[in-house]
């Protein structure tokens, strides 16, 4: 395995997401935590990040020097090779001139890092510091015009450095060049399968789990049904999948998602908990309480129902790890608390939780669920949000509000299916904003709501783009939800991708 050393840049799932797609397994942790990791896990290589700090300012991340001396091949990636650079006795200075985007860059192609490729490189760069002495042991393999110390190697000790981003597609042979460092340097090899982790996660589930129930909070999704699938295989019977219909659900969705399990051979109970969750959130407004109260009340009710099945020790979860890093994990910021993680409440009256796909990416989840042999239709269901409708509707969620938005987005996927477009979004559904406009329908003035339209194309989620429908396809869906849908009388299509937006509104 690769131990990620987060140190806070923005790309740094997206390193996970490379080292992945060549089947090594790797693991992001905070650089706080990173030679404990290093020294428990025994990784075959180390990858610094990048990080929007300046190495020589009194509070920036520092790692200690000690991880160096483990005999690990380290990778440092922006910020992650000047704090290599400066830790080992080397200097880091402000640059002269700033270095942002695609450079030209040379490199030294007999070095292991750079096999195989041409001496002239296009590299992204995004940096203002850079590094101007290196440290002793350590040579020069790469530079552009501005940065004389493009790049640095100590090969006798396995370090390496990079001042641009090998993971950004800017970077034209970015892949291959952590392609070296993985096999070349590391000397990782690429066995990390859907095959092998389903293999493990049943051995690992059947001795944690022994003889105990478990409870599955099963929404339906893609997340939940593959936990599902990979409990029912590890320990059958002591499972039982609790599907709780908050009414926030998308319109029909309750009655799928007991049609796809109940004759599953699963134990598996639906309960309807319309009223207790919209009384709850009653009179909130802000995203992150919504999320939080809504955690909270899914716990609720999973514990009123294992105390009638009885004596059960364990809750499952679809938890995956953009969850994860959304939620915060180190010094990284809370972009929002996904219900199964920060919106945890303090006391959850269950002994453990059972997470088995807390380390996976959206995609590697659905070649997890093909490896379980789950129906097509399941492991390519759009993803849909535990909190469900309560983050698309805006402001505070009523019945009302609801009701109106599962017409209106049943009338989007049902268009968008219709239409078979080329490039298919990976994930569109409707917002029902707080914004009311002044309108008018035969002579008459209304005042209604604003509904706005999200369909975005991503493989893991971490990022996406905002997905291209047709013009001819946006007016038909425009008119069908205003002619179809009351107390609709605008229609908006958000077309900003993530970053800078999240997928969701809220």
């Amino acid at each position: 395995m690769i131990i990620i050393a987060d140190f806070g840049g923005q790309y740094n799932q997206l390193i996970a997401r490379r080292v992945r797609d060549m089947n090594v397994y790797c693991e992001v942790v905070p650089y706080t935590k990173a030679l404990g990791k290093a020294k428990e896990l025994k990784p075959e290589g180390i990858i610094f990040t990048g990080g929007p700090n300046s190495v020589y300012l009194e509070n920036a991340p520092k790692i200690e020097k000690e991880i160096y001396e483990l005999g690990i091949p380290v990778l440092g990636l922006c910020y992650g090779m000047q704090i290599m650079a400066q830790t080992l006795g080397g200097k880091v200075v402000k640059g002269k001139e700033k270095e942002f985007g695609k450079t030209e860059t040379k490199v030294d192609n007999s070095s292991k890092l750079f096999k195989d490729l041409e001496e002239d490189q296009i590299t992204w760069m995004s940096h203002i510091d850079q590094v101007v002495e290196l440290p002793d042991g350590f040579e020069k393999i790469a530079g552009t015009k501005n940065t004389e110390i493009a790049a640095m190697a100590n090969v006798e000790r396995k370090l390496y450095g990079m001042q641009y981003h090998p993971e950004v597609n800017h970077t034209e042979h970015g892949l291959k060049m952590l392609e070296n460092f993985l096999f070349n340097i590391c000397e990782a090899k690429p066995n990390w399968t859907m095959k092998n982790y389903a293999e493990k996660q049943l051995k690992e589930i059947k001795e944690k789990v022994g003889d105990k129930k478990v409870l599955l909070a099963l929404s339906g999704g893609v997340d939940s049904s593959v936990v599902a699938a990979l409990l029912s295989k590890a320990v059958g019977e002591q499972l039982t999948c609790i599907f709780v219909d908050h009414g926030l659900m998308r319109k029909n969705e309750g009655d799928e998602v007991e049609a796809a399990f109940k004759d599953s051979g699963m134990h598996f109970i639906r309960v309807d908990a319309e009223k207790r969750f919209l009384e709850r959130l009653k009179g909130v407004v802000d995203p992150e309480e919504k999320r939080k109260a809504i955690g909270e009340e899914f716990i609720r009710v999973f514990e009123e129902e294992g105390k009638k099945i009885g004596s059960v020790d364990f809750l499952a979860q679809g938890t995956i790890y953009p969850d994860i890093i959304e939620s915060g994990i180190g010094d990284a910021a809370v972009i929002k608390s996904h219900h199964n993680v920060g919106g945890l409440p303090d006391f959850v009256d269950f002994k453990e939780i059972v997470e088995p796909l807390c380390m996976l990416f959206k995609d590697e989840v659905r070649r997890l669920g093909r490896e379980l042999d789950l129906p097509e239709y399941l492991v390519n269901r759009q993803p849909f949000p535990g909190p469900g409708l309560g983050i698309r509707v805006i402001g505070e969620v009523t019945k009302e509000k609801l009701d109106i938005l599962r017409d209106a987005d049943y009338i989007f996927r049902e268009e968008i299916g219709k239409a078979k477009l080329e490039n298919h979004p990976n994930q569109y559904f409707a917002v029902l904003t707080n914004n009311r406009s002044v309108g008018v329908m035969g002579d008459f003035r209304t005042y209604d709501y604003t509904l706005a339209l999200r369909a975005v194309n991503t493989t893991d989620f971490m990022t996406a783009d905002w997905a291209r429908i047709p013009y001819e396809v946006l007016d038909k869906i425009s008119v069908r939800i205003v002619n179809e849908v009351e107390h609709i009388n605008r229609i908006v299509y958000d077309i900003t991708s993530k970053p800078p937006a999240t997928i969701e509104w809220e």
